[in-house]
């Protein structure tokens, strides 16, 4: 995620689903921000070639944008789309595209860097590239009219708290000095999404040698970054800096048959709010320089010995087969918690948790969740390559820079306190678990975060739930203090993405739609939660080990590439063997977004007892009034309960006729039936067609006690589980325990925001 959970939040309506949304959803309810005055238009730049007015050379745009309004894929990649399956058997893990070679020096007073990046990029299209485009992440902080902050003021959206940012707190990316082979390199600001001319987050270079098919160009970039005060995920408190899209970083060039695309095109969104991150595979060669006491945590592994020199120090890492590099830099952390683990089919793996001194109970969790999450990802998708991974607690007023995720690197959450069985366990061990997750789905997998972050945030939401479930660790909603007074709700992990996900009759957006063309941040936030219910419902429909199969086949054929959502599709759809099923998943819940609510309407259960009218006996058609009818009947009931003495209440000579009357309000779902009688008997029916309404009857001595739909509790996505079961008899037992889960829940959020 990082996953976005605000902490400023509205305890108003305290239904169970805002509760549990605080765990993960999207910056609740943030007022609007204050900000510091930043200069109108955005920040221009000085150099002689950072010009708004400069001109692409002629044919420099003949390779077009993907669309600003790209969402879900539906057409599959073609088979040797990024280069074909990677079967392990190559020279390197992923086909690298890319090469960055960067030294940069931090100055922790200033909190900026300076740097030298020499970019490799190869061409892979057919065609003559005369102009590449890249991000320049870390100007969505230069001011209000960039797109990021835009989006922020204009439609209301916030990136978890909505931190305000003050005077001195702004951050930038400034181009120095461009250059291919010698030659300075023209370069203008452009905006593929139709963004204001304020925003900077994408520069195109029109390069002086163009780069013929197949072949590379060099490019030498001098830069010079102002982070941030933590915003969004990037930036500095105090000492503290967490350095992460600080560097020019190219865009990448789809071809036809990768993702949906039928012509070349520039893969390079602006930088909005809710969106993240897309890059091309390649190799990272870092130095950074830093103050002597500055501990340095890394993408990546370390090469050497850092180097001394006039009381700096120089620290060099380099990581093949990842498409992101971060670090981090701070003078007051303890030494980091240390631990391996060997991975079967893959790497022994180092890693490290760095934190802050009022963070220390949180290390040794953070590392077990980690080592925990390397085995599990390991052995449901895919061996862990890498030799290296970190994990970093971030100390307080720094938590905009808490639960994100780079490859190799994290960021988790810091507590001064964790207490077996409380919501700071569950956060803590939930948000390791979660940002080490994306290093599959967001890393290993590479998956379009911009145009389909159900692929990432949603998958890897989903994937962190089943371990939760193979852990049988439950979710508790409590604190130290409401514990030892008995108070202690707990959810199961699918349960509480169900009250965030689920419950929404009528969802905004579906959750294949990108990442800024919707609604509101809570619109965002469904692409966690409801993503994690949809392929819950799918599984319950596939089967467990069915499904773990076809994520299995799905890593297998799409890591160190960059798969769709149709891509997905078709691998859950060809090895779970039930292609209808995924197809009618991903129609009704990807692609769309309709509500699911089946319930039962109606039970009655009367008497089939003789009427009026004529019939045959002994071959003689008799006809009876009614009156002549109620004295039979009264006759016959005195004769079976003279023979029946040990009968029970309700038994008799005739049998009941029941009819459970069941309603569909949303899209199909294969219903299960369960109806239960007076007798303890039980009878199970399917309701597996798209009729809007149906009646199951049922002829029995006894009457109809109780009817349920989905019995098993199978289909989370059904927005009103309430109205599932149906008893003859009013039953209080729900609202009951409704009201005691509502009122122990507002209890834990007083409690959680008199600690903020």
């Amino acid at each position: 995620m990082r996953p976005r959970r605000s902490h400023r939040i509205t305890v108003g309506a305290l239904a169970v689903a805002v509760a549990l949304f605080l765990v993960y959803a999207v910056g609740r309810s943030a007022p609007p921000p204050k900000l510091a005055p930043s200069p109108e238009g955005g920040r221009i730049g000085t150099g002689p070639t950072q010009s708004a007015q400069a001109r692409p050379p002629e044919g420099a745009m003949e390779i077009p944008f993907a669309s600003p309004h790209a969402h879900a894929v539906e057409t599959p990649s073609a088979p040797d789309a990024w280069g074909g399956p990677r079967t392990g058997k190559e020279a390197t893990l992923s086909d690298r595209v890319v090469k960055y070679e960067i030294a940069a020096t931090l100055d922790p007073k200033a909190h900026t860097l300076d740097g030298q990046e020499k970019l490799t990029w190869r061409n892979r299209s057919d065609r003559t590239v005369k102009s590449i485009f890249l991000h320049l992440y870390l100007n969505a902080f230069e001011g209000t009219k960039s797109t990021f902050f835009t989006e922020r003021i204009e439609r209301g959206f916030s990136f978890r708290s909505g931190a305000d940012v003050k005077k001195g707190e702004w951050g930038h990316i400034e181009l120095k000095k461009v250059q291919q082979d010698g030659r300075d390199v023209p370069w203008t600001f452009v905006h593929p999404d139709g963004g204001a001319d304020t925003d900077h987050t994408v520069v195109r270079f029109d390069l002086p040698t163009p780069v013929a098919p197949g072949g590379s160009a060099v490019v030498d970039i001098a830069f010079h970054d102002q982070l941030p005060r933590v915003i969004a995920r990037t930036g500095w408190f105090g000492t503290f800096h967490m350095i992460g899209q600080w560097f020019p970083k190219v865009g990448v060039l789809e071809l036809p048959g990768e993702r949906g695309a039928t012509a070349p095109r520039w893969n390079v969104h602006e930088f909005h709010l809710h969106s993240e991150f897309y890059a091309d595979w390649g190799e990272y060669d870092v130095r950074m320089t830093v103050p002597k006491s500055f501990q340095v945590a890394s993408a990546g592994e370390e090469q050497g010995a850092p180097v001394e020199k006039d009381g700096l120090v120089t620290h060099h890492f380099v990581q093949g087969d990842i498409h992101d590099f971060a670090w981090m830099a701070v003078d007051n952390f303890a030494p980091p918690l240390e631990g391996s683990v060997d991975v079967p089919g893959g790497q022994h793996v180092t890693v490290k948790v760095f934190y802050a001194p009022e963070h220390q109970a949180s290390a040794a969790p953070a590392l077990k969740a980690t080592i925990d999450s390397i085995k599990w990802f390991s052995e449901t998708l895919g061996p862990y390559p890498y030799k290296t991974s970190t994990c970093i607690c971030p100390p307080n007023n720094a938590g905009e820079a808490a639960g994100m995720e780079y490859q190799t690197i994290f960021t988790s959450e810091g507590y001064t306190a964790v207490e077996p069985g409380t919501l700071t366990e569950m956060l803590l061990d939930f948000v390791t678990i979660h940002e080490f997750g994306h290093g599959y789905f967001y890393g290993l997998l590479a998956s379009n975060e911009f145009e389909e972050p159900l692929l990432d945030e949603g998958l890897n939401e989903y994937w962190d739930m089943r371990m939760l479930r193979a852990r049988k660790q439950d979710v508790h909603l409590t604190t130290p203090f409401l514990k030892k007074l008995g108070i202690d709700p707990v959810f199961t992990a699918f349960a509480m993405e169900r009250a965030g996900g689920a419950l929404d009759p009528h969802p905004a957006d579906p959750i294949g739609q990108n990442a800024w063309d919707r609604l509101s941040s809570e619109s965002y936030g469904q692409v966690y939660s409801r993503t994690a219910t949809v392929f819950h419902d799918l599984e319950e429909r596939l089967g467990h080990d069915v499904t773990e199969r076809a994520f299995k086949a799905y890593y297998a054929r799409w890591h160190f590439r960059h798969p769709s959502t149709a891509d997905l599709r078709e691998a859950l759809a060809e090895t779970s063997g039930q292609r209808a099923v995924v197809e009618q998943a991903f129609l009704q819940n990807v692609y769309n977004v309709n509500n699911v609510d089946d319930r039962i309407a109606d039970v009655v259960s009367e008497r089939e007892k003789p009427e009026p009218g004529t019939r045959l006996v002994d071959g003689k058609w008799i006809e009876e009034s009614q009156e002549e009818v109620d004295k039979r009947i009264d006759q016959e009931e005195k004769s079976w309960k003279k023979a029946h003495p040990d009968a029970k209440h309700g038994e008799g000579p005739y049998p009941y006729r029941s009819i459970v009357t069941v309603r569909r309000d949303g899209v199909q779902v294969p219903q299960t039936l369960s109806v239960e009688f007076e007798d303890g008997s039980k009878a199970t029916e399917k309701w597996d067609d798209d009729r809007l309404w149906h009646r199951f009857v049922f002829k029995k001595p006894v009457k109809v006690k109780s009817a349920r739909l989905d019995p098993e509790g199978r289909f989370y996505l059904d927005s009103n589980k309430l109205n599932d079961g149906h008893t003859r008899e009013p039953d209080h037992a729900a609202s009951r325990r409704w009201a005691g889960d509502v009122s122990a829940i507002a209890e834990v959020l007083y409690s959680i925001l008199e600690t903020l």
